[in-house]
């Protein structure tokens, strides 16, 4: 958690550490089914670990929490897949009012994108918002290589495109922004294939250019990482699905100050960390 205390006056009181702007929880790589475990995946226990991240969230009053991407797995069957869905959101559901979803692309391995999004209450694939001085976007890289949108499994996991009507959206959306700027996404925008996107150095270049971009989230690869590149981090976070037991979740509460600056707590699995507003680049 961010530590930061101030000696008051002459008699050196301590006053209370800053209060974040905006709280949001962070989960990823839920990938929840009613199926055996193969391997480090342990699709039933993701039930059990998304209630002690939700209890986390309520515990710190999160303003809004973030599912960033692959938040079931692949079932037999559409009807299935859409009860383990609903399962899960229904779990998601009593952390915070306002939830905000990323596509991954096991969550378009048996449904649709307007089915996924329709049955979490989303929106859209792609969107921003601002809340209380921060400008948060959601993109989605659920695209292959020829800008044919995934839907039912008509796509490899490794081919991932963020199209160019899409690229577009995001150099003006970010022109407009006023505040800083968080990018959500759920593949990869600072490695290369399997886990990052094809066109990745293009959307880096909108990032960088735009010069409001404090930090980028990701999931995907299930492991922490951290990279800056040209003074913008791209942290990825640790997937909830592998292990087994309470020891082996992974979920974050980020918080985000009137300076810039941004702290991610995180809990189990996931690595914390601090970003100051010197890593963002200048226009």
């Amino acid at each position: 958690m961010r530590r930061r205390t101030f000696l008051a006056g002459s008699g050196g009181a301590l006053l209370a550490a800053p209060k974040p702007m905006l709280r949001v929880g962070l989960i990823t790589d839920v990938h929840y089914g009613e199926k055996p475990s193969v391997g480090t995946r342990y699709y039933r226990e993701s039930l059990h670990k998304l209630r002690e991240a939700v209890s986390r969230f309520r515990e710190d009053r999160v303003d809004f929490a973030v599912e960033m991407g692959d938040f079931i797995d692949a079932a037999p069957d559409a009807a299935t897949e859409q009860q383990w869905l609903q399962t899960i959101s229904q779990e998601f559901a009593n952390c915070s009012q306002q939830r905000h979803f990323v596509l991954g692309n096991h969550c378009v391995q048996t449904l649709t994108k307007e089915e996924f999004l329709g049955a979490c209450g989303a929106k859209a694939a792609h969107y921003s918002f601002d809340s209380k001085g921060w400008h948060i976007v959601v993109l989605d890289a659920c695209y292959r290589g020829d800008s044919t949108p995934y839907s039912m499994g008509n796509f490899e996991w490794i081919d991932s495109d963020i199209p160019e009507a899409e690229r577009q959206w995001l150099e003006s959306d970010l022109a407009r922004a006023d505040g800083p700027a968080v990018v959500l996404i759920h593949q990869r925008l600072d490695v290369a294939q399997p886990h990052g996107i094809r066109n990745a150095a293009q959307v880096r270049e909108i990032l960088e250019r735009s010069g409001k971009v404090a930090l980028v989230l990701q999931g995907h690869s299930h492991k922490n990482d951290l990279n800056e590149i040209k003074g913008i981090p791209y942290c990825t976070l640790a997937a909830m699905i592998e292990g087994s037991g309470a020891e082996n979740n992974g979920y974050s509460v980020m918080e985000l100050f009137t300076d810039g600056s941004i702290s991610l707590r995180g809990f189990r699995n996931q690595a914390s960390r601090e970003f100051t507003p010197t890593r963002r680049s200048s226009p």
